[in-house]
């Protein structure tokens, strides 16, 4: 990883050589066992205050990364520290209480919902469960987060049916905060959503980013969601992050082949015939995570491979926080420079 230099804020979270392999049952008696390797060897850290972006195709593995961070995933191997706590090491009890500190913020705003349950007692469950506060501390800071998040508090007695989709996820955001968590996990929190409502969710999270100093792991698929809010991006492929970058470094100029490909998908409105008559299109579908490729994961898709992509391929940092796994990326008089120019709207 990068130098942290004395203007950076401390790490908040660090996950290092994260493993998640799920068996598989075997097919007959004399069948040899499987393994979906789901996240393989993946690392990467979450600076206090920050919003670190991870995204890829379906299947990719952003999803169990994020759910092996809140051990709602068996870890294989690694490790998930937050902050000098060692998550992958606790046990239940242990990890209930941490669970204070990290929260998660779920796709779906429909089904994450009790539909029989008042949406004030399902803010304040995680309060009750924890045994956080007295009863009129509780219902103190019940009302307090559905101000937060734009709510009134007579619709505390109302039921999950009687909001709209937006109004649903507004509601757990304010579940995820009740315990004043340090990290929020959000696992694609606007994907669910019609498209006009998904700027007033976004900028509900920047805002509360700002205001709490919350710190976010942001899961996505949507590039244009991610520019908008991250501050770092680290983009996964089959188990394995292949690139990770600053935001606006990322944005201009993307290195990794997989990269381009997903950045030259982005609609614009700017030189969006030029752009589309560019795009990068891939062949095929990834391999298979039961028996993944021996080097890099990429290659039978990537429009520039060569044979010595069939060796493992490991990241290294091409520039201050730039980090690619891809030999076919120069420095070039100071500046990195990847194998395929993805389209701009020039």
């Amino acid at each position: 990883m990068a130098t942290p230099t004395d203007t950076a804020p401390p790490v908040l979270l660090s996950v290092t050589d994260l493993k998640v392999h799920f068996p598989r049952p075997r097919s007959g008696l004399l069948a040899k066992p499987e393994v979906v390797r789901a996240v393989d060897g993946v690392s990467f850290e979450v600076r206090r205050g920050t919003t670190l972006a991870v995204v890829g195709e379906s299947g990719s593995g952003k999803t169990t990364t994020a759910l092996a961070v809140m051990r709602l995933a068996p870890i294989t191997d690694g490790s998930v520290r937050l902050g000098i706590t060692d998550l992958s090491l606790l046990g239940d009890e242990a990890m209930r209480q941490a669970r204070r500190r990290v929260q998660m913020i779920f796709q779906d705003p429909y089904s994450s919902l009790n539909p029989r349950q008042r949406v004030g007692e399902a803010v304040r469950a995680p309060l009750d469960l924890m045994n956080i506060g007295t009863k009129a501390e509780r219902d103190a800071r019940v009302d307090e987060l559905f101000a937060a998040v734009g709510l009134r508090p007579e619709q505390q007695q109302l039921f999950p049916h009687q909001f709209s989709g937006g109004q649903r996820q507004r509601i757990n955001i304010a579940r995820a905060l009740a315990t004043n968590p340090e990290l929020v996990v959000c696992d694609e929190p606007v994907s669910a959503l019609d498209i006009a409502i998904r700027a007033q969710i976004l900028n509900l999270l920047a805002r509360l980013q700002r205001e709490l100093g919350l710190t976010y792991l942001f899961i996505s698929h949507d590039m244009a969601v991610v520019e908008h809010i991250c501050d770092e991006i680290a983009v996964m492929y089959l188990g394995q992050i292949v690139e990770r970058a600053p935001r606006k470094t990322f944005f201009a100029r993307p290195l990794h082949p997989y990269s381009a490909a997903l950045l030259s998908a982005v609609p614009t409105v700017s030189g969006g015939r030029t752009r589309a008559a560019q795009r990068i299109k891939l062949v095929g579908d990834p391999p298979s995570p039961i028996n993944p490729p021996t080097g890099c994961r990429f290659a039978g898709r990537c429009p520039v491979a060569e044979p010595q992509c069939s060796q493992p391929q490991q990241l290294r940092e091409v520039q201050p926080g730039h980090w690619v796994a891809c030999h076919r990326v120069e420095v070039v008089a100071g500046k990195p420079v990847g194998p395929l120019q993805w389209p701009t709207a020039a």
